[in-house]
């Protein structure tokens, strides 16, 4: 178990990194530098980081520990209870301080948005956090939050009404406007990178169920929306959502994690709504066929290192104006086995990878800290089956989204 008296509660590690530093405002506005939560930043270089400091606020203990020293890292786990991490990508950056978190037993979140480095990470250390008591939680921004946790809400309320859960479940993303940041887009880039050389890969990133507890990584034919069709649950055509990749996979861990409750044969996709009749139609169309132009490209060497050229750099991202302006909302419709049909909606208000991310991620780590080691004990969890309904309460009240039922 984890040693009892920490120096820090909460160490961000990556606090000069984009989002890194949206989420030390968001600390210092819902916290303080000096109230109960103790709290400090980390990173690779002292400069940066006093910088970060002055930039934001965070007037908090600095940390100096580079991704790739381990003995570093050691230290770092050790002076606290919990590590926040926005270093990306995260399949380059990330592993030895989860391999630190696992050996130390303390608590981590992430934000990341790469299934194939959760699923080695799950594998890797998965035994040693259930020893030790470390609590992973991944996946702690708008990827996949709003997601697993709208899926968590959508079937809370379904028994509560039906008296049985949804047995599939579709999302559509029915508005979203944000930007991109070249942390973002660097991950992207980098999974299509090992994607194109290694084929066991290739096989990890084309299953649904890959994050899933070894033993349950098959499972009935999932939606994989991938060309315009009429989704008549959400009354809309659609068209592929870029995240749908991850999200579903992590929300499919969550049901294996929760022992399949809403049945062996659970369905789940996700889309981007593009509105009914002929002009949805013709909108899903246009929307297709530029996510397949788009994601064939990047798939060849030379359009990736193009990208890497034009796109935005690493530590760039929307303005303080564009993640205020920002905001999402998706819409969950579920259908129990008895044929009853349920709508809900989950929003934030938000640029939702950046303004609405520093936020979800904040909750989660001050979420996972109050949560008992006797209810949620040593493993890889999701954000559903770690936080679950508190979780909830806290993005409504101090993170800007909502759920409800329509």
């Amino acid at each position: 178990m984890a040693p009892k008296r920490r120096n820090h509660d909460i160490v961000v590690y990556g606090a000069t990194s984009f989002v890194g530093q949206i989420l030390c405002r968001s600390l210092v506005e819902r916290h303080g530098t000096d109230g109960d939560l103790r709290w400090a930043i980390a990173g690779r270089n002292a400069d940066k980081l006093d910088s970060v400091a002055v930039d934001t606020g965070a007037d908090v203990p600095r940390i100096i520990a580079d991704a790739e020293d381990a003995d570093a890292l050691a230290k770092l786990v050790g002076s606290t209870k919990l590590v926040i991490s926005t270093v990306g990508p995260y399949a380059l950056y990330g592993s030895k301080l989860v391999a630190a978190v696992a050996e130390r037993g303390i608590d981590y979140c992430d934000l990341t948005g790469e299934p194939h480095w959760m699923a080695k990470m799950i594998d890797r250390y998965q035994q040693r956090a259930e020893e030790t008591g470390a609590r992973i939680v991944h996946a702690c921004g708008f990827d996949s939050v709003p997601s697993d946790l709208g899926v968590w809400f959508t079937q809370r309320e379904a028994v509560a009404r039906f008296g049985e859960p949804c047995t599939s479940i579709s999302m559509g993303v029915k508005a979203m406007k944000g930007g991109a940041s070249g942390g973002t887009i660097a991950s992207m880039l980098n999974m299509m990178e090992e994607a194109s050389g290694d084929k066991d890969l290739r096989r990890v990133l084309a299953n649904p169920y890959a994050l899933a507890a070894k033993g349950e990584r098959t499972g009935p034919r999932q939606p994989n929306v991938t060309l315009p069709v009429r989704d008549a649950g959400l009354d809309s055509w659609v068209a592929p959502f870029v995240m749908a990749a991850t999200n579903t996979r992590v929300v499919f861990r969550s049901h294996s994690l929760l022992g399949k409750p809403w049945g062996d044969d659970f369905t789940y996709g996700e889309a981007m709504l593009m509105g009914d009749g002929v002009g949805g139609r013709a909108k899903a169309m246009a929307m297709s066929a530029a996510m397949g132009g788009a994601m064939g490209a990047v798939a060849l060497a030379p359009m990736r290192k193009l990208a890497g050229k034009v796109m935005p750099e690493p530590g760039e991202g929307p303005s303080p104006e564009a993640q205020e302006a920002g905001f999402y909302d998706l819409r969950f419709h579920g259908t129990t086995a008895g044929g009853d049909e349920i709508v809900t909606r989950v929003t934030g208000d938000r640029d939702p990878g950046y303004g609405s991310t520093s936020k979800i991620l904040a909750e989660a780590a001050t979420t996972l800290l109050a949560t008992s080691r006797d209810d949620v004990g040593g493993g890889f969890w999701t954000p559903a089956t770690a936080l679950g309904d508190p979780y909830i309460d806290a993005l409504v009240e101090h993170a800007g989204l909502t759920f409800e039922v329509l």
